[in-house]
Parts: structure tokens; sequence; C-alpha cells
């Protein structure tokens, strides 16, 4: 692609988002989102690959419903309260169809189909902004305006995300696939405890983004996008596949690492609202996706791979690592310590 045209996508990337987080009209929030959409739509489909074309075409079809659900919501909000502004949101029916826009942007269960195949039709660079940038915007969204929406239906809907992303993710052998189910699950975590605790859901997504950063840059260079050739990278890089061990076991929230951070002050705040039995079904529904962050650790570093594989084992690079992806490791593993400073900012 024409580097003049990657920058034009990106500035656009950066003021659409920019126009979200800071409008407080439904209309500027809408324009924002759109702009998004747009930029972000060239960057998937530019391998001209069919499955690219179509990852496109679906995410498009998903972003428009969810925009015009949206903006439904805001004009039947201004219909019955005569507000435009985003923290005005009164109307029963709003907060409802609001609801389902939010879930529809973000990819949270039930509306979670379209996800998996946007991301494995794209590169993995395009994943990675899919992952964490475009879900920032709807996730502002979500959190300003959490006071208005029902706090049993999102709860409902985070047990029903962190569920279905640990099921569906079991059996895959694509690693894009089996991130993009790990991103539904963890975003089952952040509203989960939006209602109670909004600062709780963007600590959770900032490392969730952090940890993802860290995964997606490194599979980018070991050029690695399912499980059977991630088997025989290690010859390539061994210090890098140690590191990524280190970063998916961070990612499926063991205690050690930067992950179990954010649950367990997840798992704290909804014991003190007396939400016990969602805590226990969250955290026991969160092993389903340690299973297959395992299998990925796992096959990165501790398998040798038979003789009989079809892949040839990858020349040793002396090139050193970047230092974006050293810096970002070492914060994806060692933020823990840190936890106390984290907890006083809450």
């Amino acid at each position: 692609m024409n580097p003049q045209a990657k920058l034009i996508f990106a500035i656009s990337l950066l003021l659409g988002t920019t126009i979200v987080i800071s409008s407080n009209h439904w209309v500027t929030i809408w324009a924002g989102l759109e702009i998004n959409t747009l930029a972000i739509l060239p960057l998937i489909a530019k391998s001209h690959h069919p499955r690219a074309i179509e990852a496109a075409t679906k995410y498009f079809l998903t972003q428009a419903t969810a925009s015009t659900l949206l903006l439904f919501s805001a004009t039947t909000n201004a219909w019955y309260t005569g507000q435009w502004d985003i923290t005005q949101l009164t109307h029963p029916t709003a907060c409802l169809i609001l609801t389902s826009a939010l879930a529809m942007k973000l990819g949270l269960a039930p509306f979670h189909f379209w996800f998996p195949e946007v991301l494995q039709g794209s590169s993995l660079t395009t994943a990675l902004i899919l992952s964490t940038a475009m879900k920032f915007p709807p996730m502002t969204l979500l959190l300003i305006t959490s006071p208005s929406l029902n706090p049993t239906l999102l709860t409902s809907m985070a047990i029903l995300s962190a569920a279905l992303g640990g099921w569906m993710g079991l059996n895959q052998t694509q690693i894009r696939k089996i991130l993009a189910f790990s991103s539904i699950s963890h975003l089952g975590w952040m509203v989960i405890i939006v209602s109670y605790n909004p600062k709780l859901t963007l600590l959770n997504f900032y490392l969730y983004a952090l940890m993802t950063t860290t995964v997606f840059l490194t599979l980018n260079v070991i050029k690695t996008s399912k499980l059977s050739t991630l088997m025989t990278t290690w010859t390539k890089t061994p210090a890098l596949s140690a590191m990524l061990m280190l970063t998916l076991l961070s990612l499926a929230g063991l205690p050690p690492f930067t992950g179990f951070l954010p649950k367990w002050f997840i798992i704290q705040e909804l014991t003190n609202q007396n939400m016990a039995p969602a805590a226990t079904a969250i955290a026991l529904l969160s092993l389903l996706g340690l299973f297959f962050y395992l299998r990925l650790a796992y096959c990165a570093t501790i398998t040798l791979p038979p003789h009989t594989t079809n892949h040839m084992k990858q020349w040793h690079t002396n090139s050193p690592t970047s230092i974006t992806i050293a810096i970002l490791t070492t914060t994806s593993i060692m933020l823990l310590p840190i936890s106390p400073m984290i907890l006083t900012t809450i």
C-alpha cells in the first residue's frame, strides 16, 4: 500500500478516535465512529485476498449496523427528553438500544460472531489495531454512559462473553482466532464491573491492550499465524519465544504476572458489591481461556516438533529484538508489584 495512503488512514483513525472521546453530542460521536470505520476498511482489505475482502465486508456491515443503532438510540432519547447530550441518556428503550450498539461495536457476546472472522482475514498488524485501538472509542462511550445502562443486563452479557470466549477458543488452531476469542473473554471482565467501578474497566482495558500488543508484535517478528508453525519458531529467536510464553501466561491472568492485577481487583470489587456468585462464575469461566493460553505457551517454547512435520526448522537470527517489544514485554510481565500504587489511584 502507498505510504501516503497509509498516513492518511492513520491520521483518520486518530481523528475519529479523538472526536469520539472528546465529544458530548451524539451526532458528532456518530460521525467520529464512522470516520474510524471508513479508515480501517482499506487496511483490512489491502492484501486483496478473498478472505481479506470478506473480512472487510463483514466488518463494514456490522459496524454500519451498530452505528445505525447508536444513532437510533440517540434519536429516541432526544425525541422523549429533548436532550442530545451524551450524559442525559435517561429513556429505558434508548439505553437498551445503546447497550446493543456498543456490544456490537466491541464484539461483546451475543454480538461477537463477526470479530474472529474479521481478525482471521486481516494481517497481524491490522488485527492488532482492531483488537486494541478500534475498541477504545466504544469503550469510552460505555464508560461515560454506564450509569444509565442496566447493570443486570451488562452482567449477563459479561458472563456470556467470558463463557463463549473460553469455549469457542478451545479447538482453534489459528492464532488470530484464538486471540479474538481471548479478546471476547477479556471484554466480559471489563463489562461486568463497568456499572460499579468504571476505573477498573479502564485499567483492565489498558493492561489488556498492553499485553495483546506485545503478543501481536512478537508474532509479527517471528512471522507466525498458526499453531503448527509456532512449534518450529523456537530455533529462530529462542529468547523472544520464551518471553512470548510469559506474556501469554500473563494474558491468561496467572498470579506472578501483570494480567492477574485487573482480575484480582475486579473479583475484590464484585465481592464488595455482594456479587460473589457472579465473581465465582466469571473466575471459573476464565479457566477455559487458561487452557488455550497454556496450549499456545506450550507450542511456543516447550514442544519440540515431531520428526514427521512438514515444516523446516527456521534459521536462528542474530538480529537484536526491537526496543519496543522489549519494553512492552517487560511491562506485560512485571507490573504486579506496583499494584498498591495503582490501587491508590483508583
